[in-house]
């Protein structure tokens, strides 16, 4: 793939709603700090307009996107060219124009995932258990594919989860709900559904059942401390929130869209800031 030549002066992140996204506040710290004349800007595009949004994004200069719900699958379904691993998910979260005007997708929420799970330390070889079977459980699953551990998904509805396991090629366990049954001894549990958000039910999960150095990953960011990772500090078990997802996930949009790495600058406190100033 040949990318647009130049300096790049703009990109952005499109979604629907997108008024939450952190992303303009990081990206626009790194760009800030590395000094290059560029900005990120958040676009709001119905689901209707997003493929005649996406089109004209070469002609207007912007370097490329990223992409959130709802648009990730057609976003993948709309690009001329794809990577890998975005085809292997079946959806992207970023959009790169070309240098013959066309668009490249990619995926990097698998980057994310593997930051995160990296930065919670080794989860030892014992199950894994999987919460959701959505478009953010894709991106874990595809983590967890790589492995040899034993995977459990948890979903409501039980056939969904196994074609999500069909697809990724997993003889997972699948279980309705996160009981005894279903965490018992688990190394590692990643909740990829939106459950703990501000405004959103709880999980009623069996934490108790896990082993007692497990690992628990929640991808929600808002709150930071969700009550999934609230009960497992409580219970002296390691807890991952889902800003570092977010950030892992966006280094590498930042380096495709900007060319080059984001600057060494503690982005973390300056999203938890944030955070707090929206309250």
């Amino acid at each position: 793939m040949s990318r647009a030549p130049g300096r790049p002066t703009a990109a952005g992140v499109a979604g629907w709603p997108v008024a939450h996204s952190l992303s303009p506040t990081m990206m626009n710290a790194w760009l800030e700090a590395a000094g290059i004349p560029a900005r990120y800007a958040a676009f709001e595009v119905s689901p209707d307009q997003f493929e005649q949004t996406a089109r004209a994004l070469p002609g207007l200069g912007v370097r490329g996107i990223n992409i959130t719900l709802p648009h990730k699958e057609a976003a993948l379904a709309l690009a001329d060219a794809a990577s890998e691993t975005a085809r292997r998910i079946g959806a992207a979260n970023v959009l790169l124009t070309t240098a013959e005007g066309g668009l490249f997708a990619d995926n990097t929420d698998v980057a994310g995932v593997r930051a995160a799970l990296g930065e919670g330390g080794d989860a030892g070889a014992g199950p894994a258990v999987l919460i959701g079977a959505g478009g953010a459980a894709r991106a874990a699953l595809a983590v967890l594919a790589g492995t040899d551990r034993e995977i459990r998904i948890v979903n409501r509805t039980p056939a969904r989860a196994r074609t999500l396991a069909d697809a990724f090629g997993v003889d997972a366990v699948i279980y309705e709900s996160a009981g005894a049954e279903a965490l018992a001894d688990a190394a590692l549990i990643i909740n990829a559904t939106s459950l703990g958000m501000t405004g959103q039910p709880t999980l009623g999960i069996a934490l108790d059942a896990a082993a007692p150095d497990a690992l628990v990953f929640d991808m929600v960011y808002d709150p930071l401390e969700t009550p999934l990772l609230a009960a497992a500090r409580a219970s002296g078990r390691r807890a991952v929130d889902g800003l570092a997802m977010l950030i892992g996930q966006a280094r590498p949009s930042f380096e495709a869209f900007f060319g080059a790495a984001p600057p060494d600058i503690d982005i973390r406190a300056r999203l938890v800031e944030e955070l707090e100033a929206r309250r």
